[in-house]
C-alpha cells in the first residue's frame, strides 16, 4: 500500500509541475507578444476607449478612393498569415486594415491563445473596431459607405458581432467558420449581406449550428450565402499560400472576392459560388470532437460568458 501511495504521490507531483509550467508559459510567451506585433504593424490608430490600436494596412497600387475591408485575425492574434491575406486582398482593389484587437499580444502557443480570447471582451473588441471604423471614415482614399468586415474563426465571430453592433457602418460581413448568434431577433438589425464559409469536417463547429445560422439569417430577412465546403477542416483558409493553390481554400477566397465585389464595388468581380445546402450524407450531430468542442466554446462559438 505504501508503494502504491508513493507512486500516486509521484504522479500527482509530476502533474502539478506540468500544470505550473503550463500556467507560467502564458505570461512568459506574452512577454514576446508586443515585439511580434511591432514587427508587423505599420499604422497606429487613435482609440478613445483605450491604448492606440496597432494595425497592418495594405493599400492597392492604383489611386483611390477604394472600398475597405477590416480583416479580424484568429485567436493567435495579428500575425504574418493575416498580413499575407491582407496583401492579397489589397491586390484586388481594397484597402485592408488588419487591427490588433488583443492590444499588443500575438502568439503561436495554444495556452496563450486561449488566454488572449478569454481576457478580451466583446465590448472591448467592438469599441476598438469603432476606433478603426472612425479612422477609416477620415481617410481621403476611402470610398464612403463601402466598409466591410471579415474575420476568421475567433475573428469571424468578432466580425459578425461587430456588424450587429454597427449595422449602419458596415456594407458587407464575411464570416469564416465563426459564430456570434443564430437568433433571428438579434440578426434582424443587420442591414448588409452576410457571407458564411464553413468546413464540412470542422471538429469545432457543429453542422447543426451552421444550419441554425443560415435559418436565423433567412428568418431575419438578411441577404446571405452560407456555404459548407465538404471534407474541409476548421481554418482551411489558412494563409496566402493556401488561396493560391487550386482547392477549397482558393474556391472560398474566390467566393469572398465575388461577395465583396458585389457589395463593396457594385460589380461581379471574382467568382461567386452558389449557396450550398447541407449535404444529406452529413450527420447533423456528431461531427465534432471533445477538443473541438472546447475550441468551439472558447473561440469561435456564441459567447456564453
Amino acid at each position: 500500500m505504501k508503494r502504491i501511495l508513493k507512486i500516486i504521490g509521484w504522479i500527482a507531483g509530476i502533474i502539478g509541475v506540468l500544470i505550473l509550467a503550463l500556467a507560467l508559459s502564458v505570461p512568459i510567451d506574452g512577454m514576446f507578444g508586443a515585439g511580434r506585433i511591432a514587427a508587423i504593424a505599420n499604422v497606429q490608430i487613435a482609440n478613445a476607449a483605450g491604448p492606440d490600436i496597432q494595425a497592418y494596412v495594405a493599400r492597392p497600387l492604383t489611386p483611390g478612393p477604394h472600398p475597405v475591408v477590416i480583416m479580424v485575425h484568429e485567436w493567435w492574434g495579428l500575425n504574418p498569415a493575416i498580413v499575407g491575406m491582407a496583401k492579397a486582398l489589397a491586390q484586388e482593389g481594397y484597402i485592408v486594415v488588419a487591427p490588433d484587437i488583443f492590444r499588443g499580444s500575438s502568439t503561436s502557443w495554444i495556452p496563450r491563445a486561449i488566454y488572449q480570447v478569454s481576457s478580451t471582451s466583446d465590448e472591448q473588441i467592438n469599441t476598438d473596431l469603432d476606433a478603426v471604423h472612425t479612422w477609416l471614415t477620415q481617410q481621403p482614399d476611402v470610398l464612403p459607405g463601402k466598409i466591410g468586415v471579415i474575420g476568421f474563426c475567433f475573428g469571424g465571430r468578432s466580425a459578425l458581432r461587430y456588424s450587429l453592433h454597427n449595422p449602419n457602418g458596415i456594407a458587407a460581413t464575411g464570416v469564416f467558420y465563426g459564430m456570434a448568434t443564430t437568433d433571428p431577433a438579434e440578426l434582424a438589425v443587420l442591414k448588409a449581406p452576410v457571407l458564411g464559409v464553413f468546413g464540412g469536417a470542422d471538429a469545432s463547429i457543429p453542422v447543426s449550428q451552421v444550419q441554425a445560422l443560415e435559418h436565423g439569417l433567412q428568418q431575419a430577412g438578411v441577404v446571405n450565402t452560407v456555404t459548407i465546403y465538404p471534407e474541409q477542416p476548421h481554418a482551411f483558409v489558412s494563409d496566402a499560400e493556401a488561396i493560391k493553390r487550386p482547392g477549397a481554400a482558393q474556391d472560398a477566397w474566390r467566393q469572398l472576392l465575388g461577395f465583396l465585389g458585389t457589395n463593396l464595388k457594385g460589380s461581379t468581380a471574382g467568382h461567386t459560388l452558389p449557396s450550398t445546402a447541407i449535404l444529406a450524407s452529413w450527420a447533423v450531430a456528431g461531427n465534432t470532437t471533445p477538443i473541438g468542442e472546447l475550441h468551439h466554446m472558447l473561440v469561435c462559438a456564441i459567447r456564453i460568458v
